[in-house]
This record gives C-alpha cells, structure tokens and sequence, in this order.
C-alpha cells in the first residue's frame, strides 16, 4: 500500500516509469477479473485499457484513499458492467458462457477457458445476477475486502457479505446439479 501511494505520488508528478510500474503490477489481475466478467478476452483487453488510460488522463485529479488494487478492481469491475449492459442492448442477447474468449493459443490468459471445470463455473457465475457475480469475483479474484467492495459501491456491508454468501449458495446448486448430469 505505501508502495502503492509512492507510485501515484511519483506519477501525478511526471514520472513515467511509476505509471509503468502500477500497470505492470496490476495488469495480470486486473485482465483476469475482466475475462472473467466478460468471458471475452478481446472485450476484457479494452476494459482493462480502459480503465489504465482513463487513470492516466485523470491523474491530476486522482485521489488515493484507500487501496490501488482495489480502485482499479472496481473500475474494471464497472467497466465490465458496462460493456456488458452495452451488448445485451446491441445484441439482445445474454452472456455467453460458451463463447470462445481465445483469440489464439499464444494468449497468456487461455487457461481460463481451457479446463472443463472452468467452464462449469464460467456458466454457473453467468446464471447469478451482476450485483453477486461482481461481488464474488472481487472478493474471491481481486482480493478484495468486502469493507472495499461495499465502499466502492456505496452498500452497507452487510449488503456485500449477503450477496456473496446468497451467491455463493447459488453457486453451490448451479455446479452440483451440473455435476450431477
């Protein structure tokens, strides 16, 4: 975290090298949580660089309050949010859990998609609403806690940590009765 507020700090100041450090830091994670809200490699990319060029250009305004990984989280979290609500519109379609989400076999995230498993659980966290795939996916993906979660959605706690345990249940049911088939 201190490392964090130093790389804001030396950003916000011209420091190139220190916004490389942050992306560089926080990329993997954040790419991973995208796909995984998106299940679309190619979506989750501009999403992630989304939100990297959306920080960059608000710098100057940008306030660090708590932690880095978690603003950057929600933001991707958001974004994804989004894109999602923007191609159900487009489309009138739903989230494709069985969608390919690789573009070719040198993509550094297709192990995501590739196990069986995988995709069981990628159909299963489909099913759930937004509001308890996002907070399961943050908690469980980003790591974040859920005082963060429900601060960077203006919920009460209580709120976040029912609709991960709600979601969570879901979750138990959907896989279980997949399993079963």
């Amino acid at each position: 975290m201190l490392e964090d507020k130093l790389l804001v700090w030396k950003f916000k100041n011209g420091n190139r090298n220190s916004f490389c450090r942050i992306y560089e830091k926080y990329r993997d994670d954040l790419l991973r949580l995208a796909v995984s809200l998106l299940n679309d490699t190619s979506a989750a990319e501009d999403v992630v660089h989304d939100v990297f060029v959306s920080f960059i250009h608000n710098a100057e305004k940008f306030k660090l309050t708590g932690s880095l990984r978690g603003y950057l989280a929600t933001c991707v979290a958001n974004r994804a949010r989004n894109t999602n609500r923007t191609f159900v519109r487009q489309q009138g379609v739903t989230w494709d859990p069985d969608r390919p989400t690789t573009k070719d076999s040198e993509n550094p995230i297709q192990w995501i998609t590739c196990s069986e498993q995988l995709r069981l659980l990628a159909n299963a966290l489909a099913q759930l609403p937004d509001y308890q795939r996002e907070t399961i996916t943050l908690h469980l993906q980003s790591g974040l806690k859920f005082r963060e979660i429900a601060r960077y959605h203006d919920v009460p706690i209580n709120t976040v940590q029912s609709r991960y345990r709600i979601g969570l249940d879901k979750l138990r049911i959907l896989l279980n009765s997949q399993v079963e088939k």
